[in-house]
């Protein structure tokens, strides 16, 4: 049997809007309904079916089958039920098929109106989904206009926004410009998908050597991780799973051509390629170069490390501003503090004359606590008796002692600290007392040199 015209036009709509056919077929059958009961009311009991061999949609009316039809419009009576069913009985409801072009001109009408809006909706969430499939992606536009707070960016089948904290400092677009960006996230909204994109995340500059280095879309290359500070520093840490690839290498690329296509997108962004390392310590080396390091001390507890440089490579490891530290920082997840190595000699220093200032303590002792971590009578303080006990093989009367005197000592430093800081805020306050006092008097000696003028 050959296709309906309603079967082509609900393909070629399909085809034109990217919606499921049955989305389509769905939306007729509740026009359908909605104009049978503008028609007939709401008590009318009916039945939609698309019929894919004639491409027809179906409309059914149930009827009750009474002794005597009191509602003609909702109840038939015996003889009428047998004629189509010879089995039916007393309360059974038989469907009989309706014409719809019965339906009148106001229910087409409202069956109209249906259908738009259902189309509407089914649009807008074909194009919801088409695009949460792709967040966390590079996608391409066109830039439709700008305002202060964002830029407008039309992505063919969507309008984005890039708002002005995803932008890159220094940037500027007209409208009509090409523009890539990342998918950041996809909003549901009434009015239709809202894509907000971003130039800014780590994932961009992620995602833009993937397009630019095949070894990491072939998955011999790993990027581990990425940090930036838009427009002016990003870092990104890769590593191989082919010893021969050097991941580092790889992302370059002959005469730097790679990285240089990445550098250009990002408006001058420099970028520090650096190798990963499953030792964190190791890895924090690498986020800090070209600043040498001479130590790290890690405390696993508040996740941080103390990273000793020397005293010439100090400005190098933190950087302009802080900057490289804080993307270190960031690229590798620990909390990074960059000593030189003059100022970690005086607090190591410091804090052995601390130990060696307890009455009860020894050089040999302090010796010991101090290659287990013990650097001072604060960390001394807050050890536990058994603890010390088992580091520095002594009983646990001497390791309480020990631990008090540490508090002690810690309690008088800290009490002194506070006198001296009371100390100092009341020779500031004093001194802005004598300021004003000498303020006074020297508008008084004025006044009184004004009158004797007079």
């Amino acid at each position: 049997m050959l296709i309906t015209d309603m079967k082509r036009v609900i393909e070629q709509v399909s085809r034109d809007k990217g919606i499921e056919f049955n989305v389509l077929v769905k939306a007729l059958e509740e026009a359908l309904r909605s104009a049978a009961k503008k028609k007939f009311g709401n008590k009318i009991d009916i039945e939609i079916q698309y019929n894919d061999e004639t491409g027809e949609l179906e409309v059914f009316q149930f009827k009750e089958v009474v002794e005597k039809v009191t509602e003609p419009a909702f109840q038939i009576d015996m003889k009428e039920g047998r004629e189509l069913d010879a089995e039916c009985e007393i309360g059974d409801s038989l469907g009989t098929k309706m014409d719809t072009t019965t339906f009148g001109r106001i229910a087409a009408q409202s069956a109209k109106q249906v259908i738009i809006q259902k189309l509407k909706i089914a649009e807008r969430s074909a194009v919801y989904n088409s695009f949460v499939e792709r967040q966390g992606e590079i996608i391409n536009g066109i830039v439709q206009r700008t305002t202060r707070n964002e830029i407008i960016v039309n992505l063919g089948q969507a309008e984005a926004v890039l708002p002005k904290r995803e932008q890159i400092p220094g940037e500027s677009y007209r409208r009509g410009d090409r523009i890539r960006a990342y998918i950041v996230k996809v909003l549901e909204e009434s009015r239709g998908p809202q894509v907000v994109l971003s130039r800014t995340h780590p994932a961009f500059l992620i995602n833009l050597f993937k397009t630019e280095v095949p070894e990491i879309n072939e998955g011999v290359v790993n990027i581990v991780g990425a940090a930036r500070e838009a427009g002016s520093r990003g870092k990104i840490a890769v590593s191989s799973n082919d010893p021969d690839i050097d991941p580092i290498g790889a992302c370059v690329g002959v005469k730097g051509n790679r990285v240089q296509s990445v550098v250009q997108e990002l408006k001058g962004e420099k970028i520090d390629i650096i190798p990963w390392h499953l030792d964190p310590a190791k890895f924090v080396c690498n986020a800090l170069a070209p600043a040498e390091v001479s130590r790290v001390i890690i405390d696993e507890v508040n996740h941080s490390m103390e990273v000793v440089v020397p005293d010439e490579a100090q400005s190098i490891a933190i950087g302009r501003g802080g900057q490289n530290v804080r993307l270190a920082s960031k690229l590798s997840g620990w909390n990074l503090d960059v000593k030189s190595l003059t100022d970690y000699d005086n607090s190591i220093k410091k804090g052995l004359d601390s130990l060696m200032e307890l009455p009860e303590m020894n050089k040999t002792l302090a010796d010991i606590l101090f290659k287990e971590g013990f650097f001072s009578v604060e960390d001394l303080a807050k050890v536990s008796i058994e603890e010390l006990v088992e580091v520095a093989r002594i009983s646990e009367e001497d390791a309480g002692n020990f631990i008090e005197q540490a508090k002690q000592a810690l309690s008088a430093a800290q009490k002194e600290d506070n006198t001296e800081n009371n100390e100092e805020s009341a020779d500031i306050e004093n001194n802005d007392l004598a300021d004003e006092a000498a303020t006074d008097s020297d508008i008084e000696d004025t006044e009184n040199t004004e009158e004797t003028e007079e």
